[in-house]
């Protein structure tokens, strides 16, 4: 084999190699190490550290709050995506019916989007100003009889979740928006015009073409979002820390505080390996539904 033929093979790798040394580095490597420091006591110090096997696994599954944590990162994960779906689908029909014009469309598009285009501490910054004893959230519900005038929303032990778990809703559902709008002007037209001559319902197309047509694009932005969900840390650190009572501890919350609060670095990447797996495990299902998709 010649030397042209040689490097004509090679030269795709070496245009790939910038992109594959940087993966390696900044993510292959971190991987590993957070995996190999879950065996450690004492991880990060390495004259101190010590090799504990599966002791780290024992004492995080034997934590009650890591297991509220848990449950609490399931809450979270399971209301914020369903109502990411219901919303998305709703204004992604209205902006894709007929009952409006375009420059209105473009009008709602813009203002509907806006929650996704801000920063998660512009989202924080603008929620606690909302939310605070005698914000701007009281004064709407002053009206309402038997409504606390200077109530304490993020500091609540029983609605603080549902709090967080509606900003969220809130900054999220813009990316569903898109999503299913462009789902819904690549269906045909004829498959509607050809239902209703059949005598279909607006319901019955709704269920019989829309969400059919639409499965693949709600199951791949459905994955994508509970594996962005169980991550989400910054808007919930910045409005509750976690608290009150770790009412609000979510899992990225627990390892964050572990690791960087208590210095407990091998029980937080012991934990942050259950994260892994879990994230693992729905990238694959996501990876054989754009494989089948493709196909």
């Amino acid at each position: 084999m010649n030397k042209a033929r040689v490097r004509q093979k090679l030269s795709p790798y070496g245009y790939l190699a910038p992109t594959i040394i940087l993966m390696v580095v900044f993510l292959v490597v971190p991987i590993c190490m957070v995996i190999s420091y879950s065996f450690l006591n004492n991880a990060v110090v390495v004259k101190e550290s010590v090799f504990v096997g599966l002791d780290n696994y024992k004492k995080i599954l034997a934590d009650s709050e890591f297991q509220g944590a848990i449950k609490h990162t399931f809450i979270f994960v399971i209301v914020s995506v369903v109502a990411h779906i219901c919303l998305g689908m709703g204004f992604a029909l209205m902006l894709n019916s007929d009952c409006f014009r375009t420059r209105t469309k473009s009008i709602f598009r813009v203002i509907y989007i806006l929650p996704w285009i801000f920063t998660a501490s512009v989202i924080a910054l603008l929620w606690k100003l909302i939310l605070q004893p005698g914000g701007i959230a009281d004064y709407l519900l002053q009206f309402l009889p038997g409504v606390n005038k200077n109530f304490s929303w993020l500091s609540e032990g029983n609605i603080v979740l549902g709090v967080l778990t509606f900003v969220n809703i809130w900054c999220g559902y813009p990316f569903y928006m898109i999503s299913i709008l462009a789902g819904l002007q690549g269906i045909s037209g004829d498959l509607y015009e050809s239902a209703a001559i059949d005598g279909a319902t607006g319901l019955k197309s709704f269920i019989y073409i829309t969400i059919p047509q639409l499965r693949s694009v709600l199951l791949s932005i459905g994955l994508l979002d509970i594996i962005w969900t169980i991550q989400s840390f910054n808007i919930i650190w910045m409005l509750t820390g976690g608290g009150p009572l770790n009412k609000t501890e979510t899992l990225s919350v627990y390892i964050y505080k572990l690791a960087f609060n208590s210095s407990q670095y091998g029980l937080a990447s012991t934990a942050a390996v259950f994260a892994l797996i879990a994230c693992i495990i729905l990238a694959i299902f996501y990876v054989k539904l754009q494989r089948k998709a493709s196909d």
